[in-house]
């Protein structure tokens, strides 16, 4: 049923959306609704495209388009940010509203959840009154079946006066249905009068003057949109309307005199009510929220009164001011064990094929006559990091990623920010930092991009500084190496992993109040302001489906990041190789500019080897024990190491102690963002001076805090 030619991502959510079309005869539509109704699910099946879904609220933060074709009709869907409503306070509800608005989008399906909703119901209302063209799709019906909730469609088409669809997007059903309105709907074939809100005397009042003279500015443009709308945002005094809407008609409507003069005679109709028109907005809402109650109360019937008792037991113990963080990190710690446990054979037998591999290639490369030069440049520099990088990074993420999708599908992952929202506020910061936290385990340039999520500029700001305080998946595989080669080794092997995992989770604890400490420090001096209030979701737990979140873990985050990674590992490998082989007064430039940064390194407990590595890793963080392990080998290249014992055996040798491995695994917490995510930074500020800043904040902490331990080691010890 679903086709897809064209795929586009479209712009981000302060910026226009481009429509990539396959042909002119193709048919816009806007995907919009709640977030976590299963949208990306539905735009997934309709398109064919794997968008990453997540049982979590505020996932989608940039529009997705698809192609789908019914009936040799193409039809582009753009998949705006999941938004609770039209009445723009946040990036997301901005972009759903302008699209919907000014998209000139030949229809609308608003996806609601069937388990509640009378809550969807207000974003359905608000699109109706946009547009006529609206097509509603209530999904998850397979759960409401479940719970024993019963809806009755035709009823509730019949009240909205809009197509109205059933479906379970997960397992297909409905879909052939939605298309089927979907397609009548762009060709007019659609009858019913839409619902109109009915609102307040006074506010009907100002609208019956106000919408004729609206209607008469707006008749002679070619543009469709509802003259009752229009007048309604003027009467509301939307200021974040005000541009869209002046460059959708191409003039400023509210600077036109007779509208000026209208509007001015408006308000002793408030005066005679009551009314303030602060409160104007507010009276809109409850009307909105009114007829959707009205519309539930006929429409929706409910045969088991605990059909949400498992979720709200569960949510006793995930989610208790007792119990959920001590259970946080023990699902954290778990995971972590996993990953470890797993990862250690995985790298070795990994990295042994894949250097047996390099041997071969240069025997190959010598056969053909190649200078030796040439051979060690490609192999010995190029290849032999990116094989180091592919070993060390593939088998933990292969591990992690499912692992971490698993919990995001679960639902578990808003309660992670429900959790830890009490600790933001005190930090006069937003809960949503958590999700955008639980982001940068896997990247920080995604964990700075799902920051788009946080509603306030200042909040959003904070967050993008912070974000580099969650070890990414690059610095992960660092940090886990020194921990069971410094700190794990001297226990009895059963428990190596147990260990590693616990200590793990004790830096990720370490950076997560860093955060807390660097937010507040920010929000009471630079960015100084009131943490705003937020409306946070707790989805229903859902049943994961394994199969797809073993393959989309695996696809869309294990083998994207990865080839980020090896995209700089062999460059960056060939520019170690000059660095370690270029010679200057009988040694090699690496050398050299490790034995000039030496004097800083060891005041904070390393060498200079670790700190030109961590200078040279900024392409990618994953590169920085190669670095010095081929500057320690003076080899010029790398080779391979049978067991962490061994590779022990090396850095000690070159002077490294128990406080070598926790100063460098701090610092690498701690340090500057990798150059992807500092160009991340820049997208989303649109200002070098915060990327600056958001590199200089962590390297001055990593930098102190490396030199407090040293100074307080070397005086106790």
């Amino acid at each position: 049923m679903g086709l897809t030619r064209n795929s586009h991502q479209g712009g981000p959510v302060n910026g226009p959306l481009l429509i990539a079309k396959e042909a002119e005869s193709d048919r816009v539509i806007a995907l919009a609704g709640n977030p976590n109704v299963g949208k990306s699910t539905v735009f997934n099946a309709l398109t064919g495209m794997n968008q990453h879904t997540g049982n979590w609220p505020g996932k989608t933060v940039a529009s997705a388009q698809g192609r789908h074709v019914y009936r040799e009709q193409g039809y582009i869907i753009v998949d705006l940010p999941g938004t609770y409503s039209l009445m723009a306070h946040s990036a997301e509800e901005e972009v759903a509203r302008n699209f919907i608005c000014f998209g000139r989008a030949d229809a609308t399906v608003v996806v609601c959840d069937a388990t509640c909703l009378e809550r969807n119901l207000n974003l359905v209302l608000q699109a109706i009154e946009i547009t006529p063209r609206v097509i509603v799709c209530v999904n998850l019906m397979d759960e409401a079946k479940r719970k024993g909730i019963q809806i009755n469609l035709n009823r509730l088409e019949e009240m909205l006066g809009v197509p109205v669809v059933g479906a379970s997007a997960r397992s297909g059903k409905g879909l052939e249905s939605l298309s089927e309105q979907i397609s009548r709907s762009v060709n007019g074939e659609t009858s019913k009068a839409p619902i109109k809100i009915v609102y307040t005397a006074p506010i009907e009042e100002a609208l019956q003057t106000l919408t004729p003279v609206v209607e008469e500015k707006l008749i002679s443009l070619e543009k469709p949109i509802s003259s009752r709308w229009v007048a309604l945002q003027m009467l509301e005094a939307d200021e974040g309307l005000h541009q869209p809407l002046t460059d959708y008609l191409g003039f400023d409507l509210s600077k036109d005199e007779a509208i000026q003069k209208t509007l001015a005679g408006l308000s002793a109709i408030f005066e005679r009510y009551g009314l303030p028109m602060a409160r104007l907005q507010d009276k809109v809402v409850s009307c909105i929220v009114r007829t959707a109650e009205r519309i539930c109360r006929s429409t929706v019937s409910c045969q088991r009164s605990d059909y949400n008792a498992w979720d709200r037991r569960l949510d006793r113990l995930l989610t208790s001011r007792f119990t959920g963080l001590p259970v946080m990190l023990l699902l954290l710690g778990f995971i972590f064990w996993l990953t470890i446990t797993g990862a250690n054979e995985l790298s070795q037998w990994l990295s042994t094929g894949l250097f047996w591999i390099g041997d071969r290639l240069t025997e190959g490369l010598l056969w053909l006559g190649t200078p030796p030069w040439v051979e060690s440049l490609l192999v010995q520099g190029g290849y032999r990091v990116l094989a180091w990088v592919v070993s060390v990074m593939l088998p933990p993420m292969a591990i992690f990623f499912p692992l971490f999708t698993l919990l995001e599908d679960f639902g578990y992952l808003p309660r992670v920010a429900f959790n830890l929202d009490h600790s933001f506020q005190k930090a006069h910061t937003c809960g949503k930092q958590a999700l955008t936290i639980c982001m940068g385990f896997g990247c920080n340039a995604a964990g700075v991009i799902g920051c788009r999520i946080i509603d306030s500029p200042r909040e959003r700001l904070i967050a993008i500084l912070t974000n580099n305080f969650a070890p990414c998946n690059g610095r992960l595989p660092t940090i886990i190496a020194l921990i069971a080669m410094f700190f794990a080794s001297g226990v009895i092997a059963p428990l190596q992993s147990a260990v590693s995992a616990f200590l793990l989770v004790g830096v990720i604890v370490l950076g997560v109040g860093i955060t807390f400490l660097v937010s507040r420090l920010l929000s009471g001096t630079i960015l100084k302001g009131i943490p705003s209030s937020f409306a946070l979701e707790l989805p229903p737990y859902r049943r994961p489906q394994i199969g797809r979140v073993i393959l989309r873990s695996v696809f869309d985050r294990t083998l994207f990041v990865l080839g980020r990674a090896a995209a700089v590992a062999a460059p960056a490998g060939l520019v170690i190789w000059l660095f370690a082989n270029i010679e200057i007064s009988g040694q090699s430039l690496l050398l050299h500019c490790a034995q000039f940064l030496d004097p800083l390194a060891r005041l904070m407990g390393m060498d200079g080897v670790i700190l030109f590595a961590f200078i040279l890793g900024f392409p990618a963080n994953e590169i920085v024990i190669p670095i010095i392990l081929m500057s320690y080998m003076a080899t010029g290249h790398l080779i391979d190491f049978e067991s962490y014992s061994a590779l022990k055996e090396l850095l000690v040798a070159n002077g490294w102690t128990p406080l070598t491995a926790v100063c460098t695994i701090l610092f690498s917490l701690l340090h500057w963002p990798c150059s992807t995510t500092c160009l991340t930074i820049h997208k989303e500020t649109g200002s070098w001076k915060w990327t600056a800043a958001a590199m200089l904040i962590p390297t001055l902490i990593g930098v102190g805090a490396c030199m407090l331990i040293t100074m307080l080691t070397r005086i106790i010890c």
